[in-house]
């Protein structure tokens, strides 16, 4: 491989991204970069509402929040009062925990079935938010490679009894960097009377959402990560059956709104405070970015150079692979297993000897390297991460 190739970006956008090029930022999914063009979008609209905050809180923010929302809901495919936004998908998580084990007709020793692939501070919120009701919570174990997604599903129906009333899935997990076969899982609990809970943290913006469709009662989604928007852009999708199920945490005007809207779910959500809307108001900017720089074509090539670092550090490694080469299993983000080990220890030696910014995760007993790739990324990032492994392994 020339040096040439190893410099150059597997995509022009790349180089539009807010990215520390000093080191190797392998990463993206945990907090992710923004373009240039985006960051710009919301130093705008912070710009704007600092110039006369009044003006633009009480007058121009409404009709502001409606078009960002209106434009979101398309990309995701949806209706615009179908969505609220929200920080971040745990907050997400956390409104529909609290409410649907407030206001749900639930009986002690009723269940929410998840998965031992949850994120830690969504699995968090369930545990507290179930504790607090009487529910228990049950994690489904899902073990490792997975290879089918009929089995899968068939696996993880064995944990729903006469007592499961909430199913909490991941989408994409984060320990584990699967995409899980959701659909299918959705319908079977409707068919079932079961209301269905999804984390689409890391979706937006690395495989397709059609949220109508898909038929989940609750979503809930970063904008922060592959859709590549600034921090503090999130929202949580709700069905207009399931709706009224839903409590804010953060009780403001809305509760009683003096010009009440179409939508009561609106009129709860879209108000609880004062804070900076830029992040969310940016979100438009994302979406146009991607769709400039023909984003499906980014992604798949995204896809090439994960798949070849996959396949690079399991030779090293020794330890074969959690998912077959399936798109259906794993897009931009992907874990490859390392020999057991301290996982801080060595994370924090690929940072101090290399700059290599990667994280090394610990799950059930097992030690995996999670690899993003972004349009940012160049082949001589999966060089250096290659040889930095080998020399630590």
């Amino acid at each position: 491989m020339s040096n040439d190739l190893i410099q150059m970006p597997i995509d022009p956008a790349g180089e539009a991204f807010v990215v520390n090029r000093d080191c190797v930022f392998l990463n993206h999914g945990s907090f992710g970069a923004c373009p240039t063009p985006v960051f710009d979008a919301y130093q705008h609209w912070q710009r704007e509402l600092e110039s006369q905050p009044v003006e633009f809180l009480q007058r121009r923010w409404p009709a502001l929040n409606q078009a960002a929302r209106t434009t979101l809901a398309e990309y995701l495919g949806t209706g615009a009062d179908q969505i609220v936004f929200v920080p971040n998908a745990t907050f997400g998580v956390n409104i529909v925990a609290h409410s649907l084990l407030k206001n749900m007709p639930l009986a002690p020793g009723d269940e929410v079935l998840t998965t031992d692939h949850a994120y830690g501070a969504s699995d968090r919120a369930w545990e507290y938010a179930c504790g607090q009701r009487g529910a228990v919570y049950v994690r489904q174990h899902m073990p490792l490679p997975v290879t089918d997604a009929t089995d899968f599903v068939a696996h993880f129906w064995e944990g729903v009894n006469d007592r499961t009333r909430i199913i909490f899935l991941s989408h994409i997990t984060s320990s584990t960097a699967l995409i899980f076969p959701i659909e299918p899982i959705i319908a079977r609990a409707r068919a079932a009377g079961i209301l269905t809970v999804i984390d689409g943290a890391h979706a937006p913006g690395q495989i397709d959402l059609t949220l109508d469709e898909m038929g989940a009662d609750f979503y809930t989604g970063n904008c922060h990560k592959w859709l590549c928007a600034p921090k503090g852009a999130a929202f949580l999708y709700a069905r207009p059956a399931v709706q009224d199920l839903l409590d804010p945490l953060v009780v403001s005007w809305g509760y009683h709104s003096l010009n009440p809207g179409p939508s009561r779910f609106q009129d709860l959500f879209g108000w609880m405070g004062t804070s900076d809307p830029a992040a969310s108001l940016s979100v438009t900017a994302a979406i146009a970015f991607q769709r400039a720089h023909d984003w499906p074509r980014t992604r798949a090539a995204c896809r090439a150079l994960l798949g070849e670092a996959r396949e690079r550090i399991a030779a090293i490694a020794g330890q074969g692979q959690v998912a077959p080469d399936d798109p259906a299993w794993w897009q931009q983000l992907a874990v490859i297993p390392l020999p057991a080990g301290d996982a801080p220890t060595l994370q924090r030696r690929l940072w101090d000897g290399y700059r290599i910014e990667v994280p090394i995760i610990a799950w059930n007993d097992r030690r995996f390297v999670r690899v993003s790739i972004q349009a940012y990324n160049r082949p001589g990032d999966i060089e250096q991460l290659v040889t930095a492994l080998r020399a630590e392994l």
